[in-house]
């Protein structure tokens, strides 16, 4: 249930958010809920019993290997083993939801790897104990990662460009009824300002630079975690960056190399 706010406080968009309609303050009517067809439920029922154990399992495993791979913050852990990656992703990959490896979503986009969600997810909640405040994602996807980080944060505000995958992400999130998950189609590369400032921001896509309008949106204090351009050899390559604002300016650190989708502009 979504808290009660004392008069006078600024409501924040629902979820689904939609930014058009934003814009001239029309508030999105409540999309009717599709239930998926039962032979669907049937088919990822048995891939997932295909796989020799249930998903519970799968999913300790999946964390055991994340664990061994160096990732040790408890929350992130405890949030990886809190999602059914396997809802994610279309039945006929399903075998393959809980293995490291990035799978298709469609529009030739792709759910990142487990050991990469996690490793962002670490830099991004790194010198922390609890959860973090508000958190803007650029690029929902199929809406994975949106998920887990709503087990670490107390706000996630995730924004995509490509209405098919807005609209599947929202399918996808529905079941589990995350109140504090708010979903936006929009221009990814703007931000999202009306839900600033952030204590994070984090990137399922690569440009240049980091966007200004991302920067601007940053808490004092926060942190930004995207992939960026890195480099003048040909190809480019991408890696990880991690953005620091403080009272100071900008500090900005080159972490390990990484391959996401490119960031582009404007919504399609």
């Amino acid at each position: 249930m979504t808290p009660h706010k004392p008069p006078g406080t600024k409501a924040r968009p629902g979820f689904p958010a939609r930014l058009e309609l934003l814009r001239h303050g029309v508030a999105p009517a409540p999309a009717v809920p599709a239930r998926p067809p039962a032979q669907v439920l049937v088919q990822t029922a048995r891939a997932v019993q295909g796989l020799g154990m249930d998903s519970s399992a799968v999913r300790h495993s999946m964390v055991a290997k994340l664990a061994q791979q160096g990732i040790t913050d408890p929350l992130v852990l405890q949030a990886m083993r809190g999602i059914e990656r396997h809802r994610f992703v279309d039945s006929a990959l399903v075998n393959q939801a809980y293995e490291d490896t990035s799978l298709p979503i469609g529009l030739g986009q792709t759910i990142s790897k487990p050991g990469v969600v996690s490793r962002m997810l670490e830099l991004l909640h790194q010198g922390h104990t609890g959860r973090l405040g508000r958190v803007l994602e650029i690029g929902t996807g199929c809406g994975y990662q949106a998920a887990v980080m709503s087990l670490m944060c107390s706000e996630v505000y995730s924004i995509e460009r490509l209405r098919g995958l807005h609209d599947k992400a929202r399918d996808n999130l529905r079941h589990l009824r995350l109140t504090n998950v708010h979903l936006l189609f929009g221009d990814g590369m703007l931000g999202y300002a009306r839900g600033a400032p952030y204590a994070g921001i984090i990137a399922a896509a690569g440009g240049e630079a980091v966007p200004q309008a991302w920067i601007d949106q940053l808490a004092v204090g926060g942190r930004l975690v995207a992939p960026v351009l890195s480099g003048a050899k040909s190809p480019a390559r991408q890696a990880l960056v991690v953005v620091d604002k403080t009272a100071q300016g900008i500090q900005q650190t080159v972490m390990e190399a990484v391959h996401f989708v490119p960031l582009k502009s404007g919504v399609a």
